[in-house]
């Protein structure tokens, strides 16, 4: 089994890595026969990304060599068996082979003191003149560093083989380690297009690896960093998501969010190609509101996406369908897709990147990530959720989706804090708070902006039980509702308290 090719750059000016979104963040895929200098730390993803680009040219008809002096055939034969690939029709060439471990050979197992570098050029050189192969991989150039014991014999013998492969018209991956001074940029000025892999490993949870191409001759590529993963199957990469790219003409109409009272709060309900935050403590019914606005635009017709990060999918669908909300019959169609994610295992770019396929290929027009607490997680500071949340959030409006943000608060009564303020990125937020009277517990709820619709200011009760979400008259006749002790001061009745209680 090969990696399959996404790309149709191979009878242009590009061929492809055999990666899809690798080929688009570099603008199309790389410039034939040309050198280019991927460099990374042990176990970045050089080597998978070496064989994916190989079998590609297996797979358009292009002989493929792979020079190694850092890992042997078997290393690399189980490599690729791995990611269940066949590398037939790609030349291994072991340029020290169990030959070289004999005491009486004249190479020994490359000590710069007992091998010359002569004969390791010459054995490169004889290698692609038998093959002629389109494609080479070159692992490593720590090796030849070694061997070269000075910067200037190695940077002209660099120079040297660069040379030698554009007259047999190869495209070239140079594999490199990073083993040398953090300043030796030598060999960016040499290569056609350098790209750096970067693997981080965190306190908790799983490694995470990003690439960036530092340079890229000619060629307008997308910067910055990009997440990728390695799977059964090869390297999957997340381009950098950038809001601009993604226009989509929609109406700005108006739609229900399954409660009438709640849409009269809004201004007349939630507005395509805006978000609404959804902002409260815990359990005070942020989730059961969202849920409800999901199931009215599935019940619309509309497909939904739905991101759960805190709470088991078991529990979830099994509290919807407590107050008449089933959403079982929607995930059996496919018209519903709840994504259960654990915020260490993924990174921003990956979940940025089923966001953009939920919406663009699958068709999403309702959009719920619960919550931005779990979310935040799973990125390095409140800074970079910001950014993130910004091009994630001006996607989604361009592409008129109506999109739900729950966000946690601390604290239950009296007090109650963020760990983070994305109230200048929300176009609505609707509040929840509990309050206490005679006894009990209680919800109340408002709506604090909306850009799109005139929204009322009034605080009213609600309630969460069998029949779903009820939104009950404007408490006039109380003070301090939002500080959770509010004084009474008029003749409003309460709303019948549910005898299971409450839960959101």
């Amino acid at each position: 089994m090969r990696p399959t090719a996404t790309t149709t750059a191979e009878t242009g000016r590009f061929i492809s890595t055999g990666i899809r979104d690798f080929d688009e963040i570099l603008g199309g895929g790389l410039t034939p026969n040309r050198s280019y200098l991927v460099e990374g730390t042990p176990g970045s993803g050089k080597t998978t990304i070496a064989l994916q680009f190989l079998l590609e040219g297996v797979r358009v008809g292009e002989r493929g060599l792979y020079i190694t002096l850092s890992e042997t055939v078997a290393e690399l034969q189980e490599v690729a068996r791995s990611h269940r690939w066949s590398l037939d029709g790609v030349e291994l060439f072991e340029l020290v082979s169990s030959e070289g471990l004999d005491p009486e050979a004249e190479q020994s197992i490359l000590e710069p003191s007992e091998v010359e570098l002569g004969e390791t050029i010459g054995g490169v050189i004889e290698c692609v003149d038998r093959l002629r192969p389109a494609r080479v991989v070159f692992d490593s150039l720590s090796e030849m560093r070694l061997l070269a014991q000075n910067s200037l014999r190695y940077r002209r013998q660099i120079l040297a083989l660069k040379q030698y492969f554009s007259t047999r018209q190869c495209t070239v991956l140079m594999l490199d380690d990073r083993s040398s001074e953090p300043a030796d940029v030598q060999l960016h000025s040499i290569a056609h297009g350098v790209i750096t892999l970067e693997q981080a490993v965190e306190d908790y949870g799983a490694e995470r690896r990003r690439l960036r191409v530092v340079k890229m001759r000619g060629v307008k590529y997308r910067g910055g960093f990009h997440d990728f993963i390695i799977e059964t199957g090869g390297v999957q990469v997340f381009p950098r998501l950038i809001a601009a790219e993604h226009h989509r003409a929609f109406t700005g109409e108006l739609v229900t969010s399954g409660v009438p009272q709640l849409d009269l709060m809004l201004g007349g309900g939630l507005t395509r190609g805006a978000n609404t935050l959804l902002s409260g403590p815990s359990g005070v019914g942020k989730t059961s509101t969202a849920i409800r606005a999901a199931l009215a635009a599935l019940e619309r017709g509309e497909k939904a996406a739905y991101y759960l990060f805190d709470e088991g999918l078991g529990t979830l669908l099994a509290r919807a369908r407590s107050m008449g909300m089933d959403l079982a019959p929607f995930i059996d169609s496919g018209q519903l897709i709840i994504a259960q994610i654990d915020p260490a295992e993924i990174s921003p770019g990956e979940f940025a990147s089923w966001v953009r396929h939920a919406v663009l290929d699958d068709g999403a027009s309702f959009l719920a990530i619960d919550s931005l607490n779990a979310f935040l997680q799973a990125m390095p500071g409140e800074k970079y959720l910001l950014l993130q949340m910004h091009e994630l959030l001006s996607f989604l409006n361009q592409q008129g989706v109506i999109t739900m943000l729950i966000l946690g608060q601390h604290g239950v009564i009296g007090d109650v804090r963020s760990d983070i303020d994305l109230s200048y990125l929300s176009d609505s937020i609707i509040l929840f708070r509990y309050f206490e009277s005679r006894g009990n517990v209680r919800k109340a709820v408002a709506v604090s902006k909306s850009r799109t619709t005139p929204h009322q200011a009034s605080i009213r009760e609600f309630t969460l039980g069998p029949a779903g979400l009820l939104v009950g008259e404007p408490l006039i006749d109380f003070e301090g509702v939002f500080t959770g002790l509010p004084t009474y001061q008029g003749v409003t009745p309460l709303m019948p308290t549910q005898p299971d209680g409450a839960r959101g």
